[in-house]
């Protein structure tokens, strides 16, 4: 009973996650879009920087943004900032139930770095707060003035964290934390920037004082920030589905792959929506596909070694040895005691492992995501060895 309401938990916590973190990412691609579509126009308000027409839902629609604020405010102004915050909260849940309740098993490889759970939760916590305390220092930097410099910054301090993270966690566990580093940046952004700025512009109105437009300024740059991340965080949001990402010894570059291929998408998206002639930004597309490329080149899997002679026993002692406390009828591993096994995956006969063949080739011989943890220290030898039987069939 206790796994399955863990399972019940970690679903709920995971729907809410979604639903939020589609609102919010919804609501950062709508507005940036409204921000690149608007156009100056012989009629406009005063203090109007330029407007956008919409129509959907059976009616259309007039936007207007002013270059720094309106004279007066309606007293039904819409703040955006619960998505953000709530998606965040939810993914931080998840994080806790998902890795910190079983972290030796979720968040530890031995061969990787030999360290506690305790530990591992410690070192997790202390680095996703270290990326957005680097992060917010380059953006207040006079860096932080130079766009293309900034940009260059933050991609590289994004690599050098995945370069930190996959030599400190297990390979799963070293993704999802890239993510939720980025996703760290991305609330902290509109926690700590983005709205305190706004409630600084709308305290200067109600006061009847003309507003700083920095302030404003300062909230667009990290809204676009927050724009350009959110297709390569969704990635590794997911990544522990697809344990060929990290099954490589350097998956750190795989995750600056999928930065850099995220980050072109979005800006050929966000060009276009700005009013530039596609051909003129054309060259970031080819740019993704190539990052794409090198990301599907690396993770490619590489010849396993020549093992002939694997019977149906040893084939069953290597699952016995490594796979059955989870993958069993009844599981009697910690993280799965008195529930189901994962996936409803049994590996207990050769049959059943034949069964499986496609999960077990991708989760515990071309990669290594399993035996979580690698807490049973499953050698390489092990590993050709049970990808050369179901060769064999």
């Amino acid at each position: 009973m206790g796994g399955f309401a863990v399972d019940w938990i970690n679903l709920g916590f995971r729907w809410f996650h979604l639903i939020v973190g589609i609102a919010w990412i919804g609501a950062s691609f709508h507005f940036i879009w409204l921000d690149f579509s608007l156009r100056r126009r012989e009629t406009m308000s005063e203090g109007v920087l330029g407007t956008s027409w919409m129509v959907h839902g059976g009616g259309f629609y007039h936007v207007e943004k002013y270059m720094v604020a309106p004279a007066t405010l309606p007293p039904d102004l819409h703040w955006f900032k619960w998505e953000a915050y709530l998606t965040f909260l939810s993914g931080f849940g998840l994080l806790v139930i998902q890795y910190y309740w079983n972290a030796s098993a979720f968040m530890v490889d031995p061969a990787v770095l030999d360290i506690s759970g305790a530990e591992a939760v410690i070192i997790s916590v202390m680095t996703l707060a270290a990326g957005w305390f680097a992060y917010d220092a380059l953006c207040r930097s006079p860096i932080g003035d130079r766009t293309e410099l900034l940009a260059l910054a933050v991609f590289a301090l994004i690599v050098v964290a995945s370069f930190v993270f996959t030599n400190v966690f297990s390979g799963r566990g070293a993704f999802i934390h890239i993510g939720a580093m980025v996703g760290t940046i991305m609330a902290a952004n509109v926690f700590q920037v983005i709205i305190p700025n706004q409630k600084i512009i709308t305290a200067d109105l109600l006061a009847g004082r003309t507003p700083d437009p920095k302030y404003g300024k300062i909230g667009k740059q990290r809204s676009l920030h927050n724009n350009y991340l959110t297709l390569p965080v969704l990635l590794f949001m997911v990544s522990n589905h697809y344990a060929f990402l990290y099954a490589h010894p350097q998956s750190w570059l795989v995750a600056a792959f999928i930065v850099l291929a995220g980050g072109m998408v979005r800006h050929f998206l966000n060009r276009v929506d700005a009013g530039e002639a596609p051909s003129k930004v054309a060259w970031a597309i080819p740019a993704a596909a190539a990052a794409l490329v090198a990301a599907i080149v690396w993770t490619a899997p590489r010849g396993a070694a020549h093992t002939e002679g694997v019977t149906d026993a040893d084939a069953l002692r290597i699952t016995q040895t490594h796979c059955v406390m989870c993958h069993a009828p009844r599981p009697t591993h910690e993280a799965f005691r008195g529930g189901e096994p994962p996936k409803g995956v049994v590996l207990n006969s050769p049959d059943a492992i034949r069964r499986h063949s496609a999960q077990v080739v991708a989760q515990a011989v071309q990669g290594r995501a399993m035996p979580l943890g690698n807490e049973t220290h499953m050698t390489d030898a092990e590993r050709a060895a049970l990808g050369a039987w179901l060769a064999q069939r």
